[in-house]
């Protein structure tokens, strides 16, 4: 694609999302979100094979279908109150078909099913943009209209998610199908307690972002795509093996790894709600997805294919490629557990 339609798109996208996290009225939180949309589409489509066309098609027509919910969201609202707001949304109606919409957008179960089939069709750099920057602009919404949400629907959403997350993955061989169960999973983990804690909720956003970066940007690196491309992780750099066990491992949410920081901090604050059971559950669910990602960690990490010696040593042959980003998200994917004691009430 050329540099400079790439720069557009990659700045629309950037533009759409702005506009909806700093939107409080209904249409120009819904130009926001179509312009994100609209900017993507040919940023997946552009490898001009069937897979991609499929992607784009699926992808686009949901993001329509839930973009025209949230304008209809609006419209109900505006037709019995009268005003735009959307802080100032009272209908219940309106309520229930917002948070609908937001969670087809985000690929919540039950209507997650877009999400394993659109990774599937596009390289890891666009999946790695779909499972985390296009997870903002909704998540900025929710969090926005925390109080406005019904808190039946977000346990429900939640709960759901995560044990469809979890055991979604464990089926899979596909790398992006398996990062596409885990940020269902970890999108589970954030809703549940938006309306409880939303600060929480954008605390275990921004470490997801991190986390999912650093994972799939490895993936990139080392051009794995299934679960047997990952032995040869190792072939390609020991470090980067290593990086890569302790990423799945803080992703699963194992301390003293940063990803353990927003699990123990949701369990505390569920368990303080006198919601013990949903937080036991929650746990165990935790567990399932652990499952997958140690599956991942033992055939990158503690198995070799069959091979021959010069293929052992073919890392020592390769040139340094530029990996700031990598190195910036591992480190905090690793290292960020010392700031939890910020995020406790």
């Amino acid at each position: 694609m050329n540099p400079i339609i790439n720069f557009i798109l990659l700045f629309s996208m950037m533009a759409g999302t702005t506009l909806t996290m700093m939107s409080h009225h209904w249409v120009s939180a819904w130009l926001g979100l179509e312009l994100n949309t609209l900017a993507i589409i040919p940023i997946i489509s552009k490898a001009h094979h069937p897979r991609a066309t499929e992607a784009s098609t699926k992808y686009f027509l949901i993001q329509a279908a839930s973009s025209a919910l949230i304008l209809l969201s609006g419209t109900i609202n505006a037709h019995i109150y009268g005003t735009w707001d959307i802080m100032h949304t009272s209908n219940n109606l309106s309520k229930i078909v917002f948070t609908v919409a937001l969670a087809t957008k985000l690929g919540l179960a039950p209507v997650h099913f877009w999400l394993p089939e659109v990774l599937q069709g596009v390289p890891m750099l666009t999946a790695l943009i779909i499972t985390t920057w296009q997870k903002i602009a909704p998540m900025a919404l929710l969090i926005t209209t925390w109080d406005l949400v019904p808190i039946s629907i977000t346990l429900s959403l939640g709960l759901l998610s995560t044990i469809i997350g979890g055991l979604g993955g464990l089926n899979q061989t596909q790398l992006r199908k398996m990062m596409a169960y885990s940020s269902i999973a970890h999108l589970g983990w954030m809703i549940v307690i938006i309306t409880i804690t939303p600060s929480l909720t954008l605390f275990n956003l921004i470490l997801y972002i991190i986390l999912t970066s650093s994972t799939m940007l490895i993936m990139h690196l080392s051009m794995a795509k299934t679960l047997q491309n990952t032995t040869l992780i190792s072939s390609h750099s020991p470090i980067t093996t290593s990086l890569f066990l302790l990423s799945l491992l803080s992703l699963g949410g194992l301390p003293p790894l940063s990803g353990f920081s927003p699990k123990w901090l949701i369990l505390q604050e569920l368990t303080s709600h006198h919601l013990t059971p949903l937080a036991l559950t929650m746990a165990v669910t935790a567990l399932l997805s652990l499952m997958f990602y140690l599956r991942i960690t033992y055939i990158s990490t503690m198995t070799l294919p069959p091979s021959t010696t010069p293929l052992k040593s073919s890392w020592r042959l390769k040139s340094n490629s530029n990996t700031l980003a990598l190195s910036t998200f591992t480190l905090a994917s690793l290292l960020l557990l010392p700031v939890t004691p910020a995020m406790i009430q």
